[in-house]
């Protein structure tokens, strides 16, 4: 429920505007409004490293110059939308993070912490309960319009019913909206124990909402939005480019968390359909910055002339933020993949140590963890706080959760591929198959298990091949598809496939974010990244766990016990990590000298004349 209020301190005489699928909850019509002090910013735990009136962040330049262009590639079948906030179409390369701005700015280089940006303060009892946002009477859109209370509640109304499901569920123990007056809005919380609300409320982008209320949407297409961000779209070619111009009069050029950031005149995209012509214009000049996502590509081709004369440097910047997991994702809707154990005897067919070696030139690590990279990846046998979380739910786990260290199949001195294909091969005879006529069928059903795999990247091709030709030595009949990226994004978000290689990232504060990767209530939720559509009671306690943890040590253990269980439940097979950004970047680009804990930001560089 949606409310506005004229008295904005003791007393809140609300009347009702909207009724949001994500919003049922209403509170008295009369409320006295807990006396706070308005803070400059908010941390998920603990403390704010950067005091009231800090000048900007540790990892920018504040000197730096603006000016210049600068030109990106994007490898991809084009875009048709301007709209990010939607499940239908492609947005164009860069929309959310220039055009829109936020109530609040994170720092990266704490685990979560935010800033004032468009509400200039925060009020948040201790409990959390509710988080009422001062807005910045400064703040305007790029049309010169003002924010005000109103468009914060009209984003969140538009967000939470038109807009992707992801922002339903993001925003789920939001109980009711109040905008008290023109610069001050309050949202009460359906329960106190989801301590993230008030910070991933800040994070909402802010729609105008004099721009939107005579257009659709949902299919806005390719109209032009207004925004509050440091850019506006000034160019474009539907599906091939896309160029935004820094905004002259930008609102809020001089505040803290823009110091030192958003420094080019002007940032542009390029589409192309091949990666390798793209790293072929890169090397000629035609865009300024590539981040490199090839082991093959960073060891042989970033060689020649330019590279000799310094005019382009290559650089691998290490960085501290979660890897995530990256991995062959079982679609777990299909009847194939239904069996945990056939989905545990496919990983046997996977040879990571002969790919590193062969394919990656020995520049990867196993990922073993849905939290790689960071101190919420389980390790080792659980105990302590961790066990006694899992002891609650000991009967309806495995019990290899209890006494087997999750370690992905591997080829090795102790076990070669041969033996974990006999492995494999076990697991299946298990699970009811059995090999016939030199092809592996159920033995109920007669059903051969074959399923095909899902890709947009040809370049991928060179790992899918030696695992399709591994399991084809167990009889399974496996198909490799390629279709365009487009189609790709299509399929995948209205789980159309059977496996496919995904990356999950991580933060480095869980939260809310978790019911869309795990929970049962998105399994079936077209465009959620429930990907492998798990749907576990076990699995949905603990998202609500992490969620609701008071304090960082807690959430830490919980986190723990949520890796351990999806690892144990086999939802897909764990690929590689790198601890290092591999960029490549025309020299007339300058960085700042601290990079922080999360790594690279392209926002924070300049170019130097």
């Amino acid at each position: 429920m949606i409310k506005t209020c004229k008295a904005p301190l003791l007393t809140r005489i609300a009347t009702s505007l909207a009724v949001v699928a994500s919003a049922s909850v209403a509170v008295a019509d009369e409320a006295v409004t807990e006396q706070l002090s308005p803070a400059h910013g908010i941390a998920m735990h603990g403390e704010l490293k950067y005091p009231e009136g800090f000048s900007h962040f540790d990892y920018v330049n504040p000197e730096a110059p603006k000016g210049g262009q600068l030109k990106l590639s994007v490898v991809a079948n084009g875009f048709d939308s301007f709209n990010p906030f939607v499940i239908r179409g492609i947005s164009a390369a860069g929309i959310n993070a220039y055009v829109y701005d936020t109530l609040l700015e994170s720092s990266a280089d704490e685990p979560f912490s935010e800033y004032g940006l468009i509400a200039e303060s925060v009020e948040v009892p201790e409990d959390r309960s509710f988080v009422i946002f001062n807005l910045n009477e400064r703040a305007r859109f790029q049309d010169g319009e003002p924010i005000t209370a109103d468009d914060v509640a009209f984003s969140y109304r538009i967000l939470t019913t038109e807009g992707h499901p992801f922002y339903r569920n993001y925003y789920a123990d939001v109980a009711e909206v109040t905008v008290e007056n023109r610069h001050r809005i309050r949202f009460d919380f359906v329960q106190t124990n989801n301590r993230e609300l008030p910070l991933i409320l800040g994070q909402m982008p802010i729609l105008p909402e004099h721009f939107w209320q005579d257009r659709e949407f949902e299919s806005s297409g390719l109209t032009i939005p207004v925004g509050s961000g440091p850019y506006r779209i000034t160019s474009f070619d539907a599906g091939r480019s896309v160029t935004y111009e820094r905004v002259e009069d930008y609102w809020a050029e001089n505040l803290a968390v823009r110091e030192g950031r958003f420094n080019f005149d002007t940032i542009s995209y390029e589409y192309y359909n091949d990666d390798t012509v793209a790293l072929e214009a890169f090397k000629a000049g035609n865009f300024h910055f590539r981040q490199e996502t090839s082991a093959k590509n960073w060891a042989t081709a970033y060689t020649g002339r330019q590279f000799e004369s310094g005019s382009i440097e290559k650089e691998a910047i290490e960085h501290h933020r979660p890897t995530g997991m990256q991995g062959f994702i079982f679609n777990t809707r299909k009847p194939v993949f239904q069996d945990p154990r056939v989905r545990r005897a496919l990983a046997y067919g996977f040879d990571f140590r002969w790919a590193n070696q062969n394919l990656f030139f020995g520049q990867y690590t196993r990922t073993t963890s849905y939290y790689e990279n960071s101190d919420l990846a389980s390790s080792g046998l659980p105990d302590g706080r961790e066990l006694a979380i899992l002891d609650s739910f000991r009967d309806q786990l495995p019990p290899e959760v209890f006494t087997q260290t999750y370690v992905p199949p591997d080829t090795g001195k102790d076990s070669s591929l041969r033996d974990n294909l006999r492995t494999a091969l076990k697991l299946l005879t298990e699970a009811g198959y059995q090999i016939k006529d030199g092809k592996m069928v159920h033995q109920t059903s007669g059903k051969p298990l074959a399923f095909e795999i899902l890709l947009f990247q040809k370049s991928f091709e060179r790992v899918v091949l030696p695992f399709k030709q591994n399991l084809e030595k167990l009889g399974i009949d496996v198909s490799v598809r390629l279709v365009d990226s487009n189609q790709y994004v299509q399929r995948v978000r209205n789980f159309d496939f059977d496996m496919i290689t995904q990356v999950l990232p991580q933060s480095d504060s869980p939260g809310n974010e978790q019911r869309d990767y795990w929970h049962s209530s998105t399994a079936n939720v077209t465009g959620s990244r429930n990907f492998m559509g798990i749907s576990d009671p076990v699995i949905d306690e603990l998202v609500s766990l992490v969620i609701q943890a008071p304090d960082r040590d807690e959430l830490v253990h919980r986190v723990h016990a949520l890796d351990r269980v999806l690892l144990h439940g086999h939802y897909v097979i764990p690929h590689w990590h790198l601890r290092k950004d591999r960029v490549a970047f025309w020299n007339h680009l300058k960085r700042p000298a601290n990079t922080p804990k999360n790594g690279i930001d392209l926002n924070n560089w300049w170019i130097e004349r």
